[in-house]
C-alpha cells in the first residue's frame, strides 16, 4: 500500500507538479462562476513555481539532509562489503537500447566502483529492480552488471539484487543477500540527500550500514542562498528535497524506520 501510495499521491504532492495542477484548476474555474478564485490560483500557482523554481529554497531543503551524515572515515578500518542503492540507471532506456543509459546520481557507480578498486576483498551488492507501479521485465541491476564490468569489476565479485521496488525493499532484500556476520562493516553508498532514509531503514532491517555519502547537490553553508537561472534546476531540486522529507515522515509514521530524521547516533 505505502508503495502505491508513492508512486501515485507521492508523485502529486511535489512542488511542480501540485502547483501546475493549481494552475490547471485555476484555468478550469475561469470559464465557471468561481473566475474570481479561478485567477488567485493560478496567480498562486505562477508565483509559486517561480519561488521553487529560481529561488535559494531549494538548497534550504536539501542542506540539512545532505549534512546528516559525514563522510565516510577510511581510518576506521577495511570494509567487508558495499551495498549500492540503485537510481543511476535507467532501466527500460537501457532495455530499449540494449546497453546501460545513466539517467542520474552517476556518482553512486562511480563512488561504488572506486571503493571496489579501493578494497578487492569486499563483497560488492548492487540493490536496484523497478521503481515502477506498474512493473516490466526492465531491471535495473541486470544492466549494472555490464557497466561494473566495463569499470573493470569482475563478475564474480558483483552481487545483483533486482526485485526491490523503493528503498524499503533494497534494505530488506540486500540483508538477505549479504547476510551480514556480526562485527563485519559494510558500507552504503547512496546520494547524500537520500542517506538519512536509508540508514534509518537499513537499521529496522537489522542490517547496520555505515554512510558513504555521493552525489551531493548543494555546497557549503554560503551556498544556500544561491538562486537560479535555469527554471528546471530549481524545481529539480525541490522535488528532490520535498519527496525525501515526505517519504521520511511516511516511514516513520508507519513503523518502517524508528525516527523521524536517522542521523549517525540514532
Amino acid at each position: 500500500m505505502l508503495f502505491a501510495l508513492s508512486k501515485t499521491v507521492g508523485y502529486l504532492v511535489l512542488p511542480s507538479n501540485f502547483l501546475i495542477c493549481l494552475g490547471l484548476l485555476g484555468a478550469i474555474l475561469l470559464i465557471t462562476r468561481y473566475a474570481g478564485l479561478g485567477r488567485k490560483l493560478l496567480v498562486l500557482a505562477l508565483v509559486g513555481l517561480a519561488i521553487c523554481a529560481y529561488s535559494p529554497l531549494a538548497n534550504f531543503v536539501l542542506y540539512p539532509l545532505e549534512q546528516r551524515f559525514p563522510k565516510w572515515d577510511s581510518t576506521r578500518g577495511d570494509p567487508d562489503g558495499i551495498i549500492v542503492l540503485g537510481g543511476a540507471l535507467d532501466a527500460d532506456l537501457s532495455a530499449a537500447h540494449g546497453v546501460p543509459v545513466i539517467s542520474g546520481a552517476a556518482d553512486r557507480i562511480i563512488g561504488a566502483v572506486t571503493l571496489a578498486h579501493r578494497y578487492p576483498n569486499a563483497r560488492l551488492i548492487y540493490s536496484g529492480g523497478s521503481p515502477n507501479l506498474i512493473s516490466n521485465d526492465a531491471k535495473e541491476a541486470d544492466y549494472a552488471t555490464a557497466l561494473f564490468q566495463g569499470l573493470g569489476i569482475p563478475k564474480t565479485r558483483l552481487v545483483m539484487e533486482r526485485q526491490s521496488r523503493n528503498t524499503r525493499e533494497n534494505a530488506e532484500f540486500s540483508r538477505q543477500l549479504a547476510m551480514p556476520k556480526p562485527g563485519e562493516r559494510w558500507l552504503l553508498v547512496t546520494s547524500a540527500y537520500h542517506m538519512p532514509r536509508s540508514i534509518g531503514l537499513f537499521r529496522k532491517a537489522g542490517f547496520p550500514v555505515q554512510a558513504y555519502p555521493v552525489d551531493w547537490r548543494v555546497g557549503t553553508r554560503e551556498d544556500l542562498f544561491k538562486y537560479y537561472v535555469v527554471a528546471n534546476d530549481g524545481l529539480q531540486l525541490i522535488d528532490i528535497g520535498v519527496r525525501e522529507w515526505f517519504g521520511l515522515i511516511a516511514y516513520r509514521i508507519s513503523g518502517a524506520t524508528d525516527v523521524l530524521f536517522p542521523g549517525p547516533d540514532n
